[in-house]
């Protein structure tokens, strides 16, 4: 089973899981262009062979894989899941760090957008939560006020859930329903993928 529905608890689902914003992408992409065109150069206008050119391949693959590579990686790593108990980050691909908050000790989430980001739909956001964690921030995400109100939904449907001492998921007004109604408008917002919908679409048909 992959992550992140290996570590579910039995009563807990996934709210809604994403990456970092596209615009991540666009750095390495223009090193991309920029890489092809110095191949284009060297194989045109310098001569074949040599210790030189040999010298000059090695450093555009030293750069292709640090200025382009690296940070694509980077990104693929990086993934965000709010399920109903929890906020969930994990980050790299040999040497792993992650952070897992309750949504209970949720105190406070704050979202910041400049405005080239608002253009996008990117931003930051900054979860304060009580206990050891302190200030999460989560930077460069996709539409980060309105994931910030589906957080705020999460954190009081299972304050509701764990006061009433039933499962997240049967809290009152969160039937099927309306669950397909709020997964619509995380699709048309684009904070998650038309995968993801489909297959949490799927299971919420079966519920009616």
């Amino acid at each position: 089973m992959p992550w992140p529905e290996d570590v579910l608890t039995d009563d807990e689902d996934i709210v809604v899981a994403f990456r970092q914003h596209w615009k991540l992408l666009a750095v390495p992409f223009a090193w991309f262009v920029g890489v092809l065109i110095v191949l284009v150069v060297i194989f045109l206008w310098l001569p074949v062979g040599g210790g030189f050119e040999l010298a000059i391949d090695l450093l555009v693959l030293a750069a292709f894989g640090w200025f382009v590579v690296r940070p694509v990686v980077d990104w693929w790593m990086t993934r965000y899941v709010l399920t109903t108990e929890r906020l969930i980050t994990r980050k790299g691909l040999i040497a792993r760090s992650g952070i897992e908050i309750p949504l209970e000790r949720i105190t406070n989430v704050n979202f910041s957008q400049s405005f080239w980001e608002r253009f996008l739909g990117a931003g930051d956001l900054l979860v304060e939560s009580a206990g050891t964690t302190g200030q999460s921030r989560f930077a460069n995400i996709p539409r980060p006020d309105q994931f910030a109100s589906v957080l705020y939904n999460a954190r009081e449907r299972r304050t509701l859930a764990l006061r009433s001492g039933s499962p997240a998921g049967d809290a009152k007004g969160d039937d099927a329903i309306d669950k397909l109604s709020r997964l619509k408008r995380l699709h048309d917002d684009g904070i998650i993928s038309d995968t993801e919908y489909e297959e949490k679409r799927k299971k919420l048909l079966e519920e009616i």
